[in-house]
């Protein structure tokens, strides 16, 4: 697949060199020494014409690779977490990769996606500045099956919705799943009937509601200090 754009490019070559397949280059000077060196057999130089028709149009700042195709996380592997965040029927890949970056930053353990037949994992990658790479992702056609094979392994299930128990007056399971609803409609009725319980972020000022990307951090966050001890 190929990403752009200067901040993931570079999160990239560094973290993940073994990914990279060609290193295309548009501005000079755009990749520091000691990464020009290290991956200066798979660099070409490209005409800025042909930088924007690889990136349709986008802002490539200069730079694009070319990368492995990403490889999703098989449900076994996400079984494994402890902290999961299940994105309901979301398909916006500017709000899914806001979300996977702060997952990744406050401490979920994997991420996945339900009710989407696919996604662009490209596009995502950008939008998390790289985070997509780190961070074990599945999409999950059926949430309903999803749910029963995380029940059976101990999750308890927490939906994100403005009409919920303040989040910051809650303790969660060491084994928790937080869903979150698209923009638009909110939680899916099959998402509602398997939810243990609803959060919800308390507002200091009379407003509607936060981005879904926002709310997520900030559960996702809390979420990851207010555990239940194992008892």
């Amino acid at each position: 697949m190929i990403i752009y754009g200067k901040q993931v490019c570079l999160y990239a070559l560094e973290q993940h060199p073994d990914t990279i397949r060609t290193v295309y280059v548009a501005k000079k000077g755009i990749l520091p020494q000691k990464l020009f060196h290290e991956h200066h057999a798979k660099i070409k130089f490209l005409e800025e014409k042909w930088a924007q028709s690889m990136s349709k149009g986008g802002n490539h700042q200069g730079i694009l690779l070319e990368v492995d195709e990403f490889e999703q996380s098989t449900i076994s592997e996400i079984k494994k977490s402890h902290f999961i965040v299940v994105l309901d029927g979301l398909t916006d890949v500017g709000n899914i990769g806001a979300i996977v970056r702060s997952a990744y930053a406050l401490g979920a353990d994997a991420i996945v996606a339900s009710g989407v037949k696919q996604l662009n994992f490209a596009a995502i990658t950008r939008s998390s500045s790289g985070a997509l790479l780190d961070m074990p992702f599945l999409i999950s056609h059926n949430i309903l099956d999803l749910f029963n094979e995380l029940h059976q392994v101990g999750f308890s299930f927490y939906g994100a919705d403005m009409n919920g128990q303040p989040v910051q007056e809650m303790q969660f399971a060491p084994k928790r799943v937080l869903v979150m609803g698209s923009e638009g409609k909110g939680l899916s009725k099959k998402a509602k009937s398997k939810i243990d319980e609803v959060v919800s972020i308390e507002m200091k000022h009379a407003f509607d509601s936060l981005n879904v990307s926002a709310a997520a951090a900030i559960l996702i966050h809390r979420m990851g200090h207010a555990v239940k001890r194992d008892t």
